[in-house]
């Protein structure tokens, strides 16, 4: 793994950092505004916040450059359904985020397998039937096989749209439909986390090819 690989796992997959991982990286971060200045450095020192444990020391002792890479190498042989490494289609090779949709050694885009935007509110299994997102249309279309692109919110999945249902709330007394997309394509750790994470209002793309 190189070191570009493995800063693009860390900064877009933090939270599959370990708690002495992150404090190492923080450690790491808080030395590298001090360089050339021993008053700054002094100061944070003061307030406690330049301090590591020994476990961190011991993931930093061979460098910053080794540290990133290990703790990269790690998360991928853990975790790998929770990356998306979002390679290029053309070349391989990695975009610069994991919503970029455009490759910055050859050129290739992939803008055009966006068909909507969409902005999810909530998610729920529905019991004996289809895991389903609800939210709201903002631009475009959405039919059965589109996918719902999850790498958006850091999720290595693209389940496809199995079915559409329309569901009806009231806000303030006013009534309005949200549109549920429902797909079986996720797994139950997929599902958790999805419910999990703090999704009203969250914004993500339907596409028509992953």
């Amino acid at each position: 793994m190189n070191l570009e690989t493995a800063k693009y796992i860390i900064d877009y997959f933090p939270n599959l950092l370990t708690s002495e991982e992150w404090n190492a990286l923080r450690y790491l971060r808080l030395k590298s505004k001090t360089q050339g200045n021993p008053r700054m450095e002094r100061l944070l020192r003061k307030k406690g916040d330049l301090i590591i444990s020994d476990v961190g020391a011991e993931l930093i002792k061979n460098g910053s450059k080794s540290f990133r890479i290990n703790v990269g190498k790690r998360i991928l042989k853990e975790s790998p359904d929770d990356i998306f490494m979002n390679e290029c289609l053309k070349c391989g090779f990695l975009a610069r985020t994991p919503q970029s949709r455009q490759c910055r050694n050859c050129g290739h885009n992939w803008h055009k397998i966006k068909v909507a935007d969409f902005k999810l509110n909530t998610s729920f299994q529905l019991t004996g039937g289809y895991f389903y997102v609800l939210g709201e249309i903002r631009n475009g279309n959405v039919e059965i096989g589109n996918f719902i692109d999850l790498t958006m919110l850091g999720m290595n999945c693209k389940p496809k749209i199995e079915k559409i249902e329309f569901a009806l709330k009231k806000i303030n007394g006013i009534a309005t439909e949200d549109i549920a997309l429902g797909t079986n394509e996720l797994t139950k750790s997929q599902k958790e986390r999805l419910k999990e994470i703090d999704c009203f209002g969250t914004p993500f793309d339907i596409i028509k090819e992953r």
